[in-house]
């Protein structure tokens, strides 16, 4: 499979030689075509979904610069959004709607059907579905102008780089550089090299090595409580970093490559001082848009405030039922919400200017994200508030057990029945990552890189590419936001 396999190694190298080698007017076919091909490899027949929304989107955007009248305009405005919204609700919600239905005709004794809709959900449907309402939108809005062009269009739904995970791209950003004649640049396609390269540390050195430790705890909880719940919550707080911004890297990096530039995604989120400050700093591509296209058109926070904190906490349950049709990802959005609603009222939003404080806030708000993590990770909410309620569990017993096997070799809490080595591994990989982290702040390793001698920065990059090799897992290449 093309998404998840060694075959995108060859498919990248053979567009990007092909893109290089066409004359500027015939390229973006190619990386049309590519990238039907690419989403084909998955479910041929789901790139109809694809199609259907990329016509229904390209006439409404066109009909509303023909139409003046406010009820016209209206008119092809909702066609666009109910057929995008009526695709993603029927693959994604109708089942779990179906399931509610169920339980409430059970539950008032008129009993239920056992047959439910088993869908299988479109790869990467909630990030198109997203990216082509703001597009309308837009055009509504008169922000931007339609795009003529069907086929450059059709490329800016289905660009394959950043299709199935984002960022979310706004036609404003990518539709104008579809028609920019771009360059061979040297400088370009070595940045975009790291960037792929950083993304696949991430993603099979931290990300897939973590997943072994989080999935033996989160998939049998009760089996667990005090610190291994502690280490597997953690450890997936930076599995699902590491794993969404390892893609978002790669994506960035690869159309770099092709001479476009896509939104950065993430910013050092965990080192966030509050959890407003955090959602400016993850996955921004869809807090933006649900700032710009829900939050705004609800009122914002010009309103009385009890609206205001309404419908901040609205926005943040959309959020959450975006994520997936399941009652953790609703609790996981009203759990950020109320964290929000909180925040306001303690005006806590500023920056502190203490520096003792401004840690202290750091470390808060990473517990805080860290528990709203168990709600997103845990298969139902039962084994979330088992988790939750069991985290302080016999602690002082679990580190007398830890300080007692102080070779560290027969602590099965530590390891969480893992192998001490793998442990390892994935600590100083952690660590490794955060102190890279921690000197971006103040200038950017890639451009300093490519400022040394040839004979000292080559080296760096063959070493950093044998320890991807070296201590990559390549055996858990899917993508967690692949299944949103």
């Amino acid at each position: 499979m093309l998404f998840n396999s060694i075959e995108f190694l060859f498919f990248l190298p053979i567009v990007f030689g092909m893109y290089y080698l066409l004359p500027h007017k015939y390229r973006w076919a190619l990386l049309l075509l590519a990238s039907y091909y690419f989403y084909m490899s998955w479910k041929p027949e789901y790139i109809a979904l694809i199609i259907i929304s990329t016509l229904i989107d390209y006439l409404c955007g066109n009909q509303l610069e023909k139409k003046e009248g406010k009820y016209p305009r209206k008119l092809f405005l909702w066609i666009s959004l109910l057929s995008n919204l009526g695709i993603l609700m029927t693959f994604k919600y109708l089942g779990f709607f179906q399931e509610i239905v169920n339980e409430l005709l059970i539950l008032m004794d008129f009993g239920g059907s056992e047959n439910g809709l088993n869908l299988i959900l479109p790869m990467g449907i909630s990030f198109y579905t997203f990216q082509t309402m703001s597009y309308t939108i837009d055009v509504y809005n008169r922000k931007i102008k339609p795009e003529k062009h069907l086929g450059i269009f059709a490329l800016f739904v289905t660009f394959f780089p950043q299709l199935v995970a984002g960022p979310i791209e706004r036609a404003s950003n990518l539709l104008p550089q579809f028609r920019k004649k771009i360059q061979f640049d040297y400088q370009d396609i070595s940045s975009g090299m790291k960037l792929i390269a950083w993304g696949l540390f991430k993603k099979v050195v931290i990300a897939d090595r973590l997943s072994v430790f989080v999935d033996t705890v989160y998939n049998n909880p009760h089996d667990y409580n005090g610190i291994p719940l502690i280490i597997a919550t953690v450890f997936f707080a930076f599995q699902i970093y590491c794993d969404f911004s390892g893609y978002s890297d790669i994506a960035i990096g690869v159309a770099k490559m092709f001479g476009f530039n896509l939104m950065d995604n993430f910013k050092r989120p965990y080192h966030a001082y509050s959890i407003s400050d955090f959602w400016s700093r993850w996955h921004i591509s869809l807090s933006t848009w649900f700032r710009d296209y829900c939050y705004i058109p609800l009122g914002g926070n010009r309103v009385v405030k009890w609206r205001w904190y309404y419908n901040l906490f609205i926005t943040f349950l959309i959020s959450g039922l975006w994520h997936g049709a399941n009652w953790t990802f609703i609790a996981w959005g009203a759990f950020h919400g109320v964290l929000l609603v909180i925040e306001l009222v303690l005006k806590m939003k500023d920056t502190p200017r203490n520096s003792f404080i401004k840690r202290f806030r750091v470390l808060l708000t990473f517990t805080l994200i860290c528990l709203g993590w168990i709600f997103f990770r845990a298969s139902n909410l039962s084994d979330a508030l088992y988790i939750i309620t069991n985290l302080f569990a016999n602690i002082p017993s679990d580190i007398i057990n830890i300080i007692m096997n102080v070779d560290f070799g027969r602590s099965h809490e530590l390891y969480l029945n893992q192998d001490k080595w793998v442990f390892i591994i994935a600590v100083m990989s952690l660590l490794g990552m955060e102190l890279i982290h921690l000197l971006q702040r103040h200038y950017s390793l890639r451009k300093k890189l490519s400022q040394f001698p040839v004979i000292v920065k080559w080296p760096i990059y063959y070493l950093f590419v044998l320890i991807i090799i070296c201590f990559g897992v390549f055996d858990k290449s899917q993508f967690i936001y692949f299944q949103f």
